[in-house]
């Protein structure tokens, strides 16, 4: 097991930093702010940054093949066109409610997450939603819905229900789930599993809330590398860059009385791996 030094790609003061994702088109980070209701841009190449103002609560933000983005918000899944424009795509407000982390399958569809404020067992989904508004419900006895991910081949689906400290394996085809099963547990004392990303090599990185670190497990669930964050709350972790090389990371600083200085900010470990190239949403 290895250690990996990492950088300040930006300073921030998220209150929930969280979803980064590399928009290979337009070769910049996406990453979103879910309580300060903001979706971020980070251009390594320039250091450029914009921030856009959601007028709820964002769970995710992805690049749509057509353009734009598509956005797991509070109510629903909505859909941000190129020119600014926006529409819902699936709207279903439920009191108590809001999104959370999401992700897009190799099909397109996006996997969007949901949980209850209160974070109450059996509150949350994960649904299925396609580019024409359809949404299947996947999983409907989930706390608090977070990483998603795929195996280089598509035929394993990775997944975080973040109380229950474990990352699960799903098999995977055509757009359904069976076969659960644990790939790895994270002990006490070591935070809880948050958001996620797959590498090239069919390894499983896992961002710990509470836990200081991203960790790596192979494919048949052995720890093999951990990094080591100044921050506690670690919410998930994407590849990005040129040639998919850099590991970039988001954190949080919601709930922490004296939050240390870096705590909200986005943080990037150079040449950590290789990453997958992400397909974006069919909508």
């Amino acid at each position: 097991m290895t250690t990996t030094p990492y950088e300040v790609a930006v300073r921030a003061e998220a209150q929930l930093g969280e979803g980064p994702t590399w928009d290979a088109a337009a070769g910049r980070l996406l990453w979103i702010d879910i309580l300060g209701c903001r979706v971020h841009t980070y251009d390594p190449a320039t250091g450029r940054r914009t921030v856009r103002r959601t007028e709820q609560h964002v769970g995710a933000a992805k690049p749509r093949a057509g353009g734009g983005l598509v956005l797991n918000l509070r109510d629903g899944v909505g859909l941000l066109d190129p020119d600014g424009g926006f529409r819902w795509l699936h709207r279903e407000p439920v009191s108590g409610r809001r999104a959370n982390d999401a992700a897009v399958a190799p099909d397109g569809s996006l996997w969007a997450g949901t949980m209850r404020y209160d974070e109450a067992p059996g509150g949350g989904t994960l649904s299925r939603v396609t580019g024409d508004g359809s949404v299947d419900v996947e999983l409907d006895d989930v706390a608090v819905s977070n990483g998603t991910g795929w195996s280089p081949d598509g035929r394993l689906m990775y997944y975080i229900d973040s109380p229950t400290r474990r990352v699960d394996v799903f098999d995977y085809e055509d757009g359904r789930l069976s076969g659960r099963r644990t790939l790895a547990e994270i002990e006490d004392g070591a935070g809880f599993p948050d958001g996620l990303t797959v590498d090239a090599d069919g390894c499983v990185w896992v961002a710990l809330w509470q836990g200081a670190a991203v960790r790596r497990y192979t494919p048949e669930g052995r720890l093999d590398r951990v990094i080591e964050l100044p921050v506690p709350l670690v919410t998930a972790c994407a590849f990005g860059g040129a040639g998919l090389s850099d590991l970039y990371v988001t954190t949080a600083r919601t709930g922490l009385t004296e939050p240390p200085a870096l705590a909200g900010s986005v943080f990037v470990v150079p040449g950590a791996g290789k990453g997958l190239v992400q397909p974006a949403f069919s909508g």
